[in-house]
């Protein structure tokens, strides 16, 4: 029959033996999840750079598309005001304003559908990699619970 002596010792000895084991578990726990949150915060990360680069570039594409259709437009419209003033009579002058007019409409049209292509291109692929990232986000608080 143990002793009073040897069974609290006994006992302390598991109590230690147990509580150190739970602490190791929780400390590797917690440095298991503080290495997934980097990881994600990482990821989260290259997300935003990914997103605002698309964004730039497609600043960028928007911005070189107006430069050209002002460069256009402007040689346009100078042609028209040289047609213009070898026009022989008001009639030709009406009709060479009216052609210049629908014209200048018409690509002005088509101007504005590109610039909203590329917008909405440049808006689509700036928002796939936080889409992402937070499609992820999504599958592992699932996956949790």
């Amino acid at each position: 029959m143990a002793t009073g002596a040897e069974t609290l010792k006994t006992t302390a000895e598991k109590y230690t033996a147990a509580s150190s084991q739970a602490f190791k578990d929780a400390v590797d726990k917690s440095l298991t999840a503080l290495n997934e949150m980097n990881a994600a915060s990482k990821q989260n990360l290259e997300a935003f750079v990914a997103s605002a680069t698309a964004a730039t570039k497609g600043a960028e594409t928007l911005g070189s598309q107006a430069i050209a259709f002002s460069k256009k437009s402007l040689e346009d419209n100078v042609a028209a005001a040289k047609s213009l003033t070898s026009a022989r009579s008001v009639q030709e002058a009406v009709e060479l304003q009216t052609t210049w007019a629908k014209s200048a409409l018409e690509t002005y049209m088509a101007e504005l559908n590109k610039a909203s292509e590329t917008v909405a291109a440049a808006v689509k692929e700036s928002l796939t990699p936080l889409n992402a990232r937070v499609t992820a986000a999504v599958e592992k608080f699932q996956a949790a619970r």
